[in-house]
């Protein structure tokens, strides 16, 4: 009787959320990233990637924005998929709804992953960067939700951009598989 009502919990509880994902990275870059994933921080926004992680949507989508000292901003499911037209790389998102900002107290720092959106602060989709370098004039702004645990030598080798807002220009490295951890 106990193990059944513990089951139930379980069941009733829902889903648990993953702890984490391995991105492979290909081009310049090589090798794997490891990011922990917070989601006591951005519940919504954790849930938002992982979804899109386990549909294989993150999968050969390139890093189209990359500003050596700053970030390198991946994450464009409609418009930057490896082959496709990289001139709208960055302008779009996934067919889920954009999220409402879940800004926090957490300091953008070295290694640290954060949502990408719009002017709007609620306009987060699909798009995130992971931080280079500290960049405090993104705190409080911009919703953080994980941190690069391992391969932050994988970051650091990504291509950088040359183009306008730091556009990569010609092949830019790709996330080749995301998985999700738990």
């Amino acid at each position: 009787m106990r193990n059944l009502l513990i089951a139930a919990l379980t069941l009733a509880a829902g889903p648990a959320l993953a702890t984490g994902l391995e991105i492979d990275v290909t081009g310049e870059a090589q090798g794997t990233i490891t990011v922990d994933l917070f989601e006591d921080v951005a519940p919504q926004h954790v849930e938002r990637i992982t979804t899109l992680a386990e549909e294989g949507a993150y999968d050969n989508v390139v890093f189209h924005r990359v500003i050596d000292g700053f970030m390198a901003q991946t994450g464009d499911v409609e418009y930057g998929k490896e082959g496709g037209d990289m001139r709208m790389a960055g302008r779009g998102g996934s067919d889920l709804p954009d999220l409402p900002a879940e800004f926090s107290d957490r300091a953008f720092e070295r290694g640290v992953v954060g949502m990408a959106r719009s002017q709007s602060p609620d306009s987060a989709n699909s798009q995130f960067f992971i931080m280079f370098d500290a960049a405090p004039f993104l705190d409080g702004q911009y919703t953080v939700v994980g941190q690069v645990t391992d391969g932050m030598d994988v970051v650091d080798s990504i291509k950088r951009g040359t183009g306008p807002n730091g556009a990569v220009i010609g092949q830019p490295d790709k996330m080749e598989e995301v998985r999700v951890i738990q």
